[in-house]
């Protein structure tokens, strides 16, 4: 579904990403691992059109999208949780997740699939986003994403600062959507555990390039611990 091929990226002189390919597949999990300041994000940025590639190509249900703007992507299917969640504080959580539906037009109603996900956002509809806990915020965040019914999920560090009980709930749900729905999931994660657990396919970066990859089933032979390990 998703195939980057070669990309590069630069900030100013400094070249942050070096001929970095990867795929991620209808039903499967791909996990993109590494310490911080490797790139990761700037990956995710550079795949949703956010910061521009230098060279190389990012295809898209066979298509190619490295030239299309942010939105034009998302409304081809692609939807993306940002590190940080980048919920909007002032809105409610009915408003926010109306947001996630901007692509796919007026009258659109909020998927009834979102509260089986996450039923506490079903019992928080009124309540400003500014007002969840950090874990209420994070699946708010994955369920904005999910509301335009997209068939590629990029997640970036989705358990940063969450609670354990709600990293396993988003665990559950990334793999549900995966399993059920045949989604393509692309998560990048620290917690090489939570990694573990949900990869079907992993990659390692390491100053801006893939330094391993494999299956998630060889991970733990393949000494992945070490290579993230701070």
């Amino acid at each position: 579904m998703l195939d980057v091929r070669d990309i590069n990226q630069y900030y100013g002189g400094s070249h942050i990403l070096r001929g970095v390919s990867l795929q991620a597949r209808p039903g499967k999990v791909t996990v993109v691992l590494g310490r911080n300041g490797v790139g990761k994000t700037t990956l995710l940025k550079a795949l949703m059109g956010l910061v521009p590639i230098r060279s190389g190509a990012i295809e898209f249900e066979g298509r190619p999208i490295h030239q299309a703007t942010p939105f034009q992507r998302a409304r081809a299917g692609i939807g993306y949780v940002p590190q940080g969640r980048e919920i909007f504080g002032r809105l409610t959580v009915e408003e926010n997740l109306r947001m996630g539906l901007a692509s796919r037009g007026a009258g659109e109603p909020v998927p009834p699939q979102l509260f089986e996900l996450f039923p506490v956002l079903a019992q928080m509809l009124r309540r400003r986003g500014g007002d969840l806990s950090g874990g209420q915020q994070q699946q708010l965040a994955i369920a904005r994403a999910l509301a335009a019914r997209p068939r590629l999920l990029i997640l970036d560090e989705p358990t940063e600062g969450i609670q354990p009980s709600i990293i396993k709930d988003i665990g559950r749900v990334i793999r549900t959507l995966a399993t059920g729905s045949n989604m393509a999931i692309l998560l990048v994660e620290q917690y090489y555990d939570f990694a573990q657990e949900l990869a079907d396919e992993y990659l390692v970066m390491q100053r801006g390039e893939v330094i391993a990859s494999g299956p998630g089933a060889r991970m733990r032979d393949s000494g992945v611990r070490e290579l993230v390990a701070i």
